[in-house]
């Protein structure tokens, strides 16, 4: 032990458990690794797909377009960083910090965020489709045109959020509670139905949740 940065190559006495087998994204880790700036990791574009980066501070980092398809990043802290246009598909982010996040354009199909905290994240655009969000806190975040067919969101907690969305029948909404703006397209057996107030307060009822939709402000898309 050399302190709190070693230069055994870890950053506040953590080092990844599994490395990028891409070899520019794994020599871009290390030397962040070595780095004593406190600055977040710049990995704009680069490919962390599979690597094991749970535990991880990485708060105010850069994944911008970069590859993250089945990362674990578990418990990691992604306090505001950007990762817009990343690909998250199969990423574990299970109990991750992810407050005030930039997902705008990214994909997370497939990926298990239960128990994160995406309180004030902003996701536009987004393919969350067959993701997990049981238990998630999404909590004042932005959720516009987010593709959420066949995700489960059992338990995730919402406050006044923006929630355009698209479900569908394979949708789960066991016990998700809180408060939303709508409205969501619903993809039913006849078809796409646009569901607001009552009507998608009624559908999220009769699939165990607990919703109450606020009626649209003025102005507001």
């Amino acid at each position: 032990m050399v302190g709190k940065m070693m230069s055994s190559g870890t950053r506040e006495g953590w080092a990844p458990r599994g490395f990028p087998a891409d070899r520019a994204a794994a020599e871009r880790l290390r030397e962040w690794l070595q780095e004593s700036d406190g600055k977040g990791l710049d990995a704009v574009g680069l490919d962390f797909s599979a690597a094991d980066l749970s535990g991880g501070n990485f708060s105010e980092s850069w994944f911008t377009e970069a590859m993250l398809v089945g990362t674990n990043l578990a418990g990691a802290d992604l306090y505001r960083a950007d990762l817009e246009g990343a690909d998250l598909s199969g990423a574990n982010l299970t109990n991750a910090s992810l407050v005030r996040a930039n997902f705008d354009d990214a994909t997370l199909r497939g990926a298990t965020l239960d128990g994160a905290d995406l309180v004030k994240a902003s996701l536009y655009d987004v393919d969350a489709s067959g993701a997990s969000f049981r238990g998630t806190r999404l909590m004042g975040a932005s959720l516009l045109d987010v593709n959420l067919c066949g995700a489960d969101l059992t338990n995730a907690v919402v406050d006044e959020n923006s929630f355009k969305v698209k479900i569908d029948e394979n949708t789960v909404l066991d016990g998700f509670s809180g408060t939303i703006f709508g409205p969501v397209e619903a993809l039913t057996e006849e078809g796409p139905k646009e569901l607001g107030g009552v009507d998608l307060e009624q559908w999220i009822r009769e699939r165990n949740g607990n919703v109450r939709v606020i009626p649209s402000r003025s102005g507001t898309h």
